[in-house]
């Protein structure tokens, strides 16, 4: 929507609140995960919430979701505070992936300068089960050594901005799943491409991990379910994971699911605070 229209929908709220109905209380959903997705849908339609998504923009074409969306950066933790005040934000809600370490601690920074409630939605990490063979390491940097000298077929599930670290690795033939094109991100080197959007389901990642002669994978320890079907095949195959563990995120109020951020939402629209 653009920025004409913002102001004839702040207009019309405005005057819902003068003729004595509350108006509806303003979100800024930060999102790109299924959280995300999911509170969107929990939240659109309803008259009593005024909702916009915000994406980051590193996926050509995002889901489209049925509420008002931005796609960028907002300049740091300055311009999102700016944002929230410009645009009269009555709750955040970072529902960015558990490895966007700078959105979240922005948020973080950006709530407490404007005075806005924060909520994060934050998907409890992946724990080893019996039959995993798990190697941890803090970076995707960390996991190109992990995978040791010895050429092997490796599959990658780390997204795309990270496959260049392994490019310090060509004795390896890659095996690289990514929602947007690898392009030139590892010149030169073994890699065969898979284009494809999760959730992902256990049997499925085990097809394609037996078909394509997989003998290790790398992946974040993202937790939550779309994902999990890969750390399951590798379980049920036996093969050797390198995983990334989730980085250290600032200390905010959190829930794990979609439907617990719906009930904050409401116990705050229900105070009198700036709604």
């Amino acid at each position: 929507m653009d920025s004409q229209g913002l102001e004839e929908g702040s207009a019309v709220l405005d005057i819902a609140g003068a003729s004595g109905e509350k108006a509806a209380m303003r979100i800024l959903i930060l999102g790109g995960t299924t959280e995300a997705a999911s509170l969107v849908r929990l939240l659109a339609g309803r008259p009593d919430f005024d909702v916009t998504l915000s994406l980051a923009g590193r996926t050509a074409a995002p889901l489209a979701l049925p509420v008002r969306t931005r796609i960028g950066g907002f300049g740091g933790a300055d311009g999102l505070a700016a944002y929230l005040r410009e645009h009269d934000i009555a709750a955040l809600i970072d529902a960015t992936h558990p490895f966007a370490k700078v959105i979240s601690r922005n948020a973080a920074l950006a709530s407490r300068e404007a005075g806005v409630p924060l909520l994060a939605i934050r998907r409890p990490a992946w724990t080893r089960e019996p039959g995993d063979d798990w190697h941890e390491v803090d970076s995707v940097a960390e996991a190109v050594p992990a995978l040791g000298d010895a050429p092997r077929r490796v599959f990658l599930t780390v997204g795309r901005l990270e496959l260049a670290a392994f490019a310090a690795a060509p004795q390896h033939r890659y095996l690289v799943r990514t929602i947007e094109p690898v392009g030139d991100a590892l010149p030169g080197i073994d890699v065969t491409a898979i284009e494809a959007r999760g959730p992902f389901g256990a049997a499925e990642d085990e097809d394609v991990m037996r078909r394509h002669g997989v003998e290790r994978l790398v992946t974040k320890n993202s937790g939550g379910t779309a994902t999990y079907g890969k750390i399951a095949a590798a379980r049920a195959l036996s093969l050797p994971v390198v995983i990334v563990r989730q980085p250290a995120l600032p200390e905010v109020a959190r829930v794990a699911q979609a439907r617990d951020a719906l009930a904050w939402l409401e116990a705050h629209r229900a105070t009198d605070r700036g709604v």
